[in-house]
């Protein structure tokens, strides 16, 4: 075993098939491969004992595994043997007749640590399997706290945010996934919007009965490759580097060592604590139930030109003259890149973000433009967001997160959006765009277009992080940085086609799952042009009974919703 500081755990990717003893062996196998390299904690990946595909529901329960059974006593007996922590994933039988996808935590005695059944199930999982009706555990074992999530319960973010904001240091998720996106995107944006450690097993081979992967791939209009398990289990570090990453196709093993304490750093490099600085108090609609939050008709209208323009805020005129272009080529929203310069002198600051105004606005011609100013608010200044038109100022959104490098910031209390010729749009300040809840907010709007003058300061807020907030939320974005340090501008844009096991029409099933199309700005590009289309932000239903806004699990949101007082 590793220091007591430092830890060493370990991700097995392998198929599964409908044979449950042979299940069992594969398991065992592999827990005995990944013991090779002396880990602290081995992870497995979902639906362990049977792939998921049931004749009916009396089926999966037969094919469940019980706490008590030998299949998990196995398990429990393994860990005990190897001397260490295993986590499986199975469907499990429960004393009410029920079953559920449950990952199961067994500590290096072989004692059951965590029982935590999934949130969210995808598709026809929802047809066999019963949610969680409790907040999953967050457990204090020698490796440090640890939580427990699956698959599905990672594609959006309620579930992972709770459990790190009770308290997870490592964040364990055991997958069954096809989705080549769960590997470049889901998985890594869970570890650094929470700066916490997330550690991923998926599997390989085919998903499906392999003798019916030929007629399900015609009847659904999945590739046969797609299929398959996608792979690429990995670990992941708080700041979003991927420590260590399985091939996408093979039956093996990786493993990296982390230090488990860097989980309780929540600090930005600007000194912003990113757990202290939420605003709970303002989260209350997550929380609540989503039938009774009807989003607006989105509808309307088809591809809309959109422009992003990439440079500092010292580079203004250059700025406003691609600015001019974008709107000579007919470029309907456009987001600029913060132009609020020096905010040392707050007064000179807001004199310059009028001048600006002006310029954007005696320039715009159709086109609304966003960018980030200082502006004057009643109780003094505020680093704002802002969209302008011919008009001027048609949309002010201050920043609501505090931050310390905008700390003369008097934070807003509310997000706001302006219904547009082009859909509903919203502006996100820098600092607001990191937080989960704030796009969560804005897509319960009906927001349709988020527009993004950034300022970054960590890879991932460009890499991973808002790319996420598009692909959880179904929401067209426009990132304008003003800087490439950390990564380009870029645009995304949604798919019409979506629904998984749905006909599409445009494009042919490429193993993403919510990910859109990203238009990234090339080196040295100042100017990005593409269309967006907000009436796809509409469709948010990932595959059946499975709606990233709809079902997200609102019920068991309290960690997001409860501010100091309460706890």
């Amino acid at each position: 075993m590793t220091s007591v500081d430092t830890i060493r755990v370990a991700v097995a990717q392998f198929h599964v098939g409908a044979d449950i003893a042979t299940n069992l062996e594969r398991c065992l196998f592999w827990l005995d491969q990944a013991a090779t390299c002396n880990p602290d904690l081995i992870v497995l990946p979902e639906f362990c004992n049977h792939l998921s595909w049931y004749d009916d529901k009396q089926h999966c329960f037969d094919v469940s595994v019980a706490l008590d059974g030998p299949f998990l006593a196995a398990i429990a007996e393994k860990a005990n043997a190897l001397g260490c922590h295993v986590v499986v994933n199975c469907t499990v039988q429960r004393p009410d007749g029920s079953a559920t996808g449950s990952s199961l935590l067994y500590g290096p005695e072989g004692t059951l640590l965590a029982d935590n059944t999934k949130q969210i199930y995808i598709g026809h999982e929802n047809d066999f399997l019963e949610k969680a009706t409790s907040e999953g555990p967050v457990v204090a074992t020698a490796l440090g706290r640890v939580g427990l999530y699956a698959c599905m319960d990672g594609v959006i973010n309620e579930t992972p945010r709770c459990l790190a904001l009770n308290g997870a240091q490592l964040m364990l998720n055991s997958l069954n996934s096809f989705a080549t996106d769960e590997a470049s995107l889901h998985i890594p944006v869970r570890a650094a919007e929470n700066k916490v450690f997330v550690v991923a097993a998926n599997k390989v081979g085919p998903l499906v009965p392999e003798e019916m992967i030929e007629a399900i791939s015609a009847g659904t209009g999945i590739p046969p490759q797609f299929l398959n398990g996608a792979g690429e289990s990995q670990v992941v570090a708080p700041d979003g580097t991927v420590l260590v990453k399985a091939s996408r196709d093979r039956e093996e093993f990786v493993y990296a060592d982390i230090e488990v304490a860097a989980a309780q750093d929540k600090k930005r490099p600007d000194g912003t604590d990113v757990f202290a600085s939420r605003r709970p108090e303002l989260y209350a609609s997550i929380a609540a139930d989503p039938s009774e939050q009807p989003l607006p008709d989105m509808s309307d209208g088809g591809a809309v030109s959109s422009a992003v323009i990439c440079a500092g805020p010292a580079e203004l005129d250059v700025v406003l003259a691609h600015l001019r272009s974008a709107v000579s080529s007919g470029a309907r929203l456009v987001a600029l890149p913060p132009l609020a310069g020096d905010t040392a002198d707050l007064p000179a600051a807001v004199r310059r973000g009028e001048d600006i105004v002006a310029r954007i606005a005696a320039g715009c011609g159709e086109a609304w433009v966003a960018t980030a100013l200082v502006r004057a608010v009643a109780d003094g200044y505020a680093y704002c967001g802002v969209l302008v038109n011919s008009s001027g100022v048609v949309l002010e959104q201050p920043q609501v997160h505090r931050s310390e490098r905008f700390a003369f910031s008097v934070p807003g209390n509310a997000f706001t959006s302006v219904d547009t010729p082009w859909g509903r749009v919203a502006v996100v300040p820098s600092d607001d765009s990191i937080y989960p809840e704030t796009f969560r907010l804005l897509a319960m709007q009906g927001v349709q277009v988020a527009m993004v003058p950034l300022s970054p300061l960590e890879d991932w807020e460009l890499t991973t992080g808002l790319l996420e907030r598009s692909a959880e939320n179904r929401i067209n974005l426009l990132v304008a940085p003003d800087t490439a340090r950390h990564g380009p501008g870029f645009i995304t844009a949604l798919q019409t086609d979506f629904t998984v096991m749905t006909p599409w029409h445009e494009r042919p099933f490429d193993g993403l799952l919510s990910h859109p199309q990203w238009h990234r700005a090339a080196p040295g590009e100042a100017l990005l042009v593409h269309d967006v289309y907000p009436a796809n932000a509409a469709n948010k239903v990932v595959s059946a009974n499975t709606d990233l806004l709809l079902d997200r699990p609102w019920r068991l949101c309290g960690a997001i919703t409860r501010t100091a007082a309460d706890i």
